[in-house]
Formats: C-alpha cells, sequence, structure tokens
C-alpha cells in the first residue's frame, strides 16, 4: 500500500459535501472494513479528475449488514435495494451513498484481496481506495448503451501497470477470459506504443485459448450471455429470439422432461 495521500477534486455538489465527510467519518468509527471506488478511485490511481454526486462504499458480502445496522442505530434510513449486490444509506429524501458488496450481473463479489490499496484523503477524512486490480474488476462488465467503462479499465492499466497483479486478475475472470482478452486489446489499440504495460505471458495465454476454441464445436443450450454487460439491452435476446438466459435455460429447453 502507498503511504501518499491524493485528495481528488471531485466538485461534489456543496449541500452533499457536509454528508459525504459526516459518512465517512461514521464508517471509520464502525470498525467494519470499507472502500471507496469508482471516480474516487480512478483518480488516484489515474490522476483524472471529474465531477461527482455518488460515495460509493465497498465492502465484503458479509460486512454490508454491519454497516446498516451501524447507520441504522443513529437515526439513518438503510435500504437493501439489491440483496444481490447493493444496498444504499439515507440520511434524509435526497442525500444517500451505496454500499456495494459485489458486481451487479453477480460475477465478481468484493473480497480480502481488493483492499490493500492507495490511501486517499476526501472531505477531510482519510480513506483506503480499491486496490488497481479491483478497480479493473469492477468496470469490465460495465457495458451498455448509456454507460461503458472501457476507457476507465485504459487508464488504469495505462498508469497502473506496474501495479496491477495480473494473475490474480486472471484467476478473477477465469470464467470470462473472453471479456477480459477483449480489454486487452482495446487497451493495446488505444496505446499501440504501450503494449509492454501487458505481460507477455497474459497475451500468450488468452491467446491460446482463443486459438483452442476457434474449432471447437458450439455450445448445445442457445445462451446469450450479453445481460452480463447489460440486462436492458439484451433483453429482446431472451424474449423474443430465443436465446437462453445467463442463469437457467431458454424457453425451448424449460419444457424438458425432467429426468
Amino acid at each position: 500500500m502507498s503511504d501518499v495521500i491524493h485528495e481528488p477534486h471531485l466538485e461534489p455538489p456543496a449541500d452533499a459535501v457536509a454528508f459525504f465527510g459526516d459518512s465517512l467519518r461514521l464508517l471509520q468509527e464502525s470498525g467494519v472494513p470499507f472502500l471507496l471506488s469508482g471516480t474516487y478511485a480512478v483518480s488516484a490511481y489515474t490522476g483524472i479528475t471529474r465531477p461527482t454526486k455518488d460515495l460509493d462504499v465497498f465492502c465484503k458480502p458479509g460486512d454490508y449488514p454491519k454497516i446498516l445496522a451501524w447507520f441504522q442505530a443513529r437515526d439513518y434510513r438503510v435500504e437493501v435495494e439489491d440483496e444481490r449486490w447493493i444496498a444504499k444509506v439515507w440520511k434524509d429524501e435526497k442525500r444517500f451513498f451505496d454500499v456495494i458488496f459485489a458486481m451487479s450481473n453477480g460475477t465478481i463479489s468484493v473480497s480480502d484481496d481488493w483492499f490493500g490499496g492507495e490511501r486517499i484523503r476526501v472531505y477531510g477524512v482519510e480513506v483506503e481506495v480499491t486496490t488497481p486490480t479491483a478497480l479493473i474488476l469492477s468496470k469490465v462488465f460495465i457495458q451498455d448503451r448509456y454507460r461503458y467503462d472501457g476507457a476507465d479499465v485504459n487508464h488504469v492499466i495505462l498508469k497502473q501497470s506496474d501495479a496491477i497483479d495480473w494473475r490474480a486478475l486472471l484467476a478473477h475472470m477465469e470464467l470470462y477470459w473472453e471479456v477480459l482478452l477483449a480489454h486487452l486489446i482495446n487497451f493495446r489499440f488505444a496505446y499501440p506504443t504501450e503494449r509492454e504495460r501487458i505481460p507477455h505471458w497474459l497475451m500468450d495465454e488468452l491467446i491460446g485459448r482463443l486459438q483452442a476454441q476457434v474449432n471447437l464445436p458450439p455450445p448445445r443450450i442457445r445462451v446469450c450471455r450479453g445481460r452480463l454487460f447489460s440486462p436492458r439491452d439484451y433483453i429482446c435476446d431472451i424474449t423474443e429470439f430465443g436465446f437462453s438466459d445467463v442463469v437457467g435455460k431458454g424457453l425451448e429447453e424449460a419444457h424438458d422432461p425432467v429426468d
């Protein structure tokens, strides 16, 4: 972990600054391990700053009930928006922060190895942000018509390639190695002079998998994994085009007799 403390200029709404600062201080008092991610981590690792109105607090799945209970006991309103990945802590009808413990598509959850990243000072409080590796993991599946985080992934690789745990990144993306390969190819295209920032062994491994896959027969179940990127953009594939969803079987297979 670096001992350098950055103080990014994120320009949140004026009425949110005090709330964010109070929330972070209360989080520290709780003793529950937590991280900041999103714009805060991008700023810490790349130097890119942009306005934000959000406070994304990350924690392990087993810790999010502790955070909610801590704030609830202090007269905050809490809400489990989706038990698969996100909850909220409300001060009033306008001010809240997210408590995120997994990715929205259910592929990856926050774990111990997300900790140990940079420490920054925001809203007068010193806090830890996700590691560069975890920051990439949090963004690789954000790909829909309204938001695509590929540029953030590229900038983290550009600025933090030596700090990325590439083997851990591959291990987390083992089932989704094609998604990782696609991001790495995008990086190589965006920065042709910086290709050496990606380890040769990793490109060799992923390209080897692709070459081995090319002449294999297609899967028996006609699945569309696009909903891991965007549930709304790929819903037509499930409801109209006859593809199986990410979880479960498609309409035709659903009627197969049970043995």
